[in-house]
């Protein structure tokens, strides 16, 4: 028979992904409808995620698509917690990096 996967309650695998700074702010986000767990709306903070699941869930001006790589033992540094998840849809390079599309002003001059 094989082992049980490994799981966490989903507020706190956010909480210690660093995806929010407190439980009670992926509670919040969680019990309002907000997140999608592998496409079906999940309300419930204590619902188990582990490996292998998938989480939709707005933050920041945009959609976040991620997939849970482990449930994690901890809220280590940011290293750490990437290492818990793989970013399915990652931020678009920001068009302001092309320095030759910027507008060139001479030093000194103002506008």
């Amino acid at each position: 028979m094989a082992s049980p996967r490994p799981t966490i309650r989903l507020d706190k695998w956010l909480w210690q992904a660093r995806f929010f700074k407190s439980r009670p702010l992926a509670c919040e986000m969680i019990a309002e409808g907000h997140l999608r767990l592998n496409g079906q709306r999940c309300q419930k903070p204590g619902h188990q995620v582990g490996a292998g699941d998938t989480l939709t869930f707005p933050q920041g001006g945009r959609i976040r698509l991620i997939r849970v790589l482990a449930p994690g033992n901890r809220r280590g540094p940011a290293p750490e917690a990437r290492g818990l998840y793989h970013d399915l849809d990652p931020p678009p390079v920001s068009d302001l990096d092309d320095s030759d599309e910027m507008e060139q002003i001479p030093p000194g001059k103002t506008g």
